[in-house]
């Protein structure tokens, strides 16, 4: 049976918290009691004057003719003393007191005389004093005194260093467990597309994080489904009304008032033409269409010379090729409903490309009367047409137009802003990705 720790932790943010927390503590009191006990028993210089006292007074007891060999067998295992047998007695030299010395004489007892030598510069730190030892019977030796290990950290700085390594990696590690999952929520409602297959969240984590994953799951399912019930109402109500259409316009042929059946048959028109337009906002939504190369500039230059066929005024200007990866006939229709839409409340229209890497701006301009800045974002709103100023009337439209070229242009991964043109006039300006996506959502 596999052992997984992760069963046995606090299952809420709060709790692992608190968990973190007592681990850093731990953590840090582990470090100083090891630490505490190496700098006390462990340390390898604190036995240093022990053995020196204990050599020592092995020399001081071995007869003199012998001291030289013995002092030479010491040096081989204990090379780090340095012992020397002194010909003369040494003087005394005139040095500040130092307390490892007078701690290593304090050890040695009133029978031994421990002298300071004065050996030049100041030795390095951790190599000690060199010292000599007066032996019971007048003879000197002189040694290495090894100084116990340099710390330069006391109890209190070594537990604010702790800290200070432990509490932000255990705060790191915290914060990714709980920004991790709420980058992933992030990630999910930026991308969802309710058209689309739905990537569910994954529930894991604290209590909270699973909780909140299960209910962004939930509820992109249900918005998934209320739009999937709206689509098809709205697709079959649209469908239907074909057919009751195409009896009155059959009907419509046998009245006999020329003016009667021409209104009559220009309204059927207008109905049927705005069952047209729902079916397409409508079947817009759909996904799994890959996109393809298309030269964006000849694409524009057509869709200008259509409309100039009609007599519109509508010029282009930019250069003569620039290629993206697009959907064909979904955005020749957005950039259709946009020139119309500039055509029949300015007048005219000024169509401007510009490459702009990595992306091509498309900037649409037209006279007419412009559009307040509080009703810019309510255009883009399906059956929200323009006010008076644009022209209101049963043939300007459904308010559909600038709907579907969003739709279009958000699903190439794009932007579509109404600007205010100086000195009157609007601007409809498309951003679009030169390299595009290989599938449009």
């Amino acid at each position: 049976m596999r052992f997984d720790v992760r069963a046995y932790l606090p299952n809420r943010v709060s709790g692992q918290i608190v968990v973190l927390l007592i681990a850093s503590l731990v953590a840090s009191h582990v470090v100083l009691t090891i630490a505490f006990f190496y700098q006390r028993h462990d340390g390898p210089h604190q036995h240093f004057p022990d053995q020196l006292a204990t050599l020592t007074e092995l020399i001081s007891a071995s007869p003199a003719d012998r001291r030289e060999d013995l002092v030479a067998s010491i040096n081989r295992v204990f090379p780090r003393f340095e012992l020397a047998l002194l010909p003369n007695s040494p003087t005394a030299a005139l040095l500040p007191p130092d307390h490892a010395v007078e701690g290593f004489a304090h050890r040695m007892g009133p029978n031994y005389r421990v002298i300071k030598l004065a050996s030049g510069p100041s030795p390095s730190p951790g190599t000690g004093e060199r010292i000599a030892i007066g032996l019971q019977d007048g003879q000197f030796v002189s040694a290495q005194l090894a100084a116990p290990p340099f710390l330069w950290f006391g109890p209190g700085t070594l537990t604010f260093i702790v800290l200070l390594i432990s509490m932000p990696l255990l705060g790191v590690w915290a914060a990714l467990g709980l920004t991790g999952p709420l980058r992933g929520f992030a990630s999910a409602a930026e991308n969802f597309d309710p058209n689309g297959e739905i990537a569910l969240v994954p529930e894991r984590g604290p209590r909270e994080i699973r909780v909140a994953a299960r209910a962004l799951n939930q509820m992109r399912e249900r918005i998934k489904v209320l739009i999937d019930d709206r689509t098809r109402m709205l697709a079959a109500v649209s469908h239907d009304l074909r057919t009751p259409i195409t009896r009155l316009r059959l009907q419509c042929e046998f009245i006999d008032d020329e003016s009667t059946r021409a209104k009559m048959l220009g309204e059927l028109a207008h109905m049927e033409s705005m069952v047209e337009s729902v079916l397409h906002f409508l079947r817009n939504s759909q996904t799994g269409r890959h996109a393809v190369a298309l030269d964006l500039a000849t694409s524009l230059q057509a869709i200008c010379d259509q409309f100039a066929d009609t007599g519109r005024e509508v010029g282009y200007h930019g250069p003569d090729h620039a290629v993206i990866r697009a959907h064909p006939e979904d955005l020749h229709r957005a950039l259709t409903n946009l020139i119309d839409n500039a055509v029949r409340h300015g007048g005219k229209a000024d169509v401007k490309l510009t490459v702009t890497r990595p992306t091509v701006t498309i900037a649409i301009e037209d006279d007419g009367p412009g559009i307040p800045d509080a009703r810019k974002q309510a255009m883009f709103e399906p059956f929200v047409r323009g006010d008076t100023a644009r022209g209101m009337n049963d043939k300007t439209g459904f308010g559909l137009g600038l709907s579907i070229a969003r739709a279009v242009i958000e699903a190439h991964r794009g932007t579509l802003t109404l600007l205010d043109r100086v000195p009157q006039g609007l601007v409809a300006q498309v951003i679009l990705p030169q390299a595009g996506t290989e599938t449009l959502h």
